[in-house]
């Protein structure tokens, strides 16, 4: 699932009725396919485990919009276990451009890893072992500790033409931190009114003019959407879940 290690792009985010996402995504696939890696229908469910220091850092930094902020998060795609592959990953943004290097490694040996304080870091078989030193770093820095967990369920699309053109749209957004074990897959609280989607417009350069007009006929708003602060928002009691049900669930089965 998405090998690529180091990447640039531009990240736009919109917050969408369900309604919309129907009539956009059935207007997207006369220029885009779905996502190889997902299903028939370019979907798969995501499960990450983010991180923080006990005053807070990473969280300010990207409540109060500062210029530059990163973040560290291990993720894994699908059902997942001790075994299965998983991505330590740093997320930097400056401005609105978004940088992530990120290196696959067991998740057994990601859990050693973050709770042994990278000890044995020579140990472990990764794809790149520069940027678990990386990861070392930012996470000594920062004192960065398991924070919390984020799982949804993602449809993907690619760009037929426009190669670096990727559009995603995410359901059933959940966070949980009273068990951190990211295996134990998708559970938790709704932090996301269920009948809305979070699409994503990610590109290298600039959105092409036939996506620009479709998002303009439809209303969709920029809306910056925080995921990891949201969750936090929520596990601190400062901002309520949305009633479980009714859960929307995208076009196609989700893996």
């Amino acid at each position: 699932m998405e090998a690529l290690e180091i990447f640039q792009r531009y990240e736009l985010k919109y917050l969408i009725p369900y309604s919309t996402y129907e009539e956009i995504t059935s207007l997207l696939q006369k220029r885009m396919k779905f996502d190889p890696y997902g299903d028939e229908q370019g979907c798969y469910n995501i499960v990450s485990l983010y991180f923080d220091s006990d005053d807070d850092k990473i969280y300010n930094e990207t409540r109060n919009n500062l210029n530059f902020r990163q973040k560290l998060r291990l993720r894994v795609y699908g059902d997942s276990d001790l075994n299965s592959t998983s991505f330590l990953e740093i997320k930097q943004k400056y401005n609105r451009v978004v940088n992530k290097r990120r290196t696959l490694i067991t998740l057994k040996d990601a859990y050693d890893y973050v709770y042994n304080n990278a000890n044995n870091r020579e140990n472990y078989n990764v794809s790149n072992p520069q940027i678990l030193g990386e990861v070392s770093a930012f996470s000594s820095l920062y004192e960065l500790k398991p924070s919390v967990v984020v799982s949804y369920d993602r449809q993907a699309l690619a760009g037929i033409d426009e190669p670096d053109l990727r559009v995603t749209f995410d359901f059933n957004l959940m966070t949980r931190s009273d068990n951190l074990q990211i295996e134990d897959g998708p559970d938790g609280d709704l932090f996301v009114d269920p009948n809305m989607v979070i699409m994503e417009v990610k590109v290298s350069n600039s959105v092409p003019f036939w996506l620009s007009r479709m998002l303009s006929d439809y209303e969709c708003e920029r809306k910056s959407v925080s995921k990891f602060c949201t969750c936090i928002d929520i596990s601190n009691g400062v901002m309520k879940p949305y009633t479980r049900n009714p859960v929307v669930e995208p076009v196609g089965t989700l893996l």
